[in-house]
């Protein structure tokens, strides 16, 4: 680990690599196939948004949708990393909002193109503060939820992921360097639903964290 505060990582870390479809009863949801492996897509970090600060729903898009996620952040990057030793390569957590203009995405993916415009806007990646280790001690059995305005729209338990995040760390490091400061986005449980200007966003882990986000609309 070096001497850059890994606690503020959306402030230099250089990428963030999201897992799509890592909860089978979100891929059906959406009719899509359950994966064999991992689906992976990248958001820059200029899509970090912190509490305080709207969500913006881009201009192109009439159909964004909430996805609410546990992050890992890397505290160790590393090329080819073993499954056995990827949680030594864990600083923490983070949770976190995947937004998704899901009328962009269904476009993208009827004419074969990536999901960019969908997945990597400013303000798509919505996040809390960042989560000390040694708090989440199984975190392939954390209880997450989301409500917009008060009701409850996902809640889901991390055990319920296909690929669990050693696996996930050993993978996404054979394709691409993890460094420190990166933060792996590792899916949404189902009920994922759309969210219009002015409403309230409330997520949390249970017993851990909690943060809330307004929708606000780009000008």
């Amino acid at each position: 680990m070096s001497t850059r505060n890994v606690s503020r990582f959306w402030e230099w870390g250089r990428k963030i690599i999201c897992v799509g479809r890592n909860y089978a009863d979100h891929a059906k949801e959406l009719k899509n196939a359950v994966p064999s492996e991992p689906v992976l897509f990248l958001k820059p970090p200029s899509a970090y948004v912190r509490e305080g600060s709207p969500i913006l729903v881009p201009l192109y898009s009439s159909n964004l949708h909430h996805e609410v996620e546990l992050g890992v952040v890397i505290g160790k990057g590393g090329t080819a990393i073993p499954q056995t030793a990827a949680m030594e390569h864990v600083a923490g957590y983070a949770l976190c909002l995947d937004m998704t203009a899901r009328d962009v995405q269904d476009e993208c993916k009827s004419k074969g193109l990536p999901w960019t415009l969908a997945k990597a806007f400013n303000t798509s990646c919505p996040i809390s503060e960042f989560i000390p280790k040694e708090h989440i001690p199984d975190p392939g059995n954390v209880k997450l939820w989301l409500k917009v305005n008060d009701q409850l729209r996902q809640s889901g338990s991390t055990s319920q992921m296909i690929f669990s995040i050693p696996f996930l760390i050993s993978y996404i490091s054979e394709i691409i360097t993890l460094e420190e400061g990166d933060l792996i986005l590792t899916g949404t449980p189902k009920g994922v639903s759309a969210v219009q200007e002015h409403d309230e966003l409330e997520a949390g882990i249970e017993d851990v964290i909690t943060m809330t986000f307004k929708v606000d609309r780009q000008d």
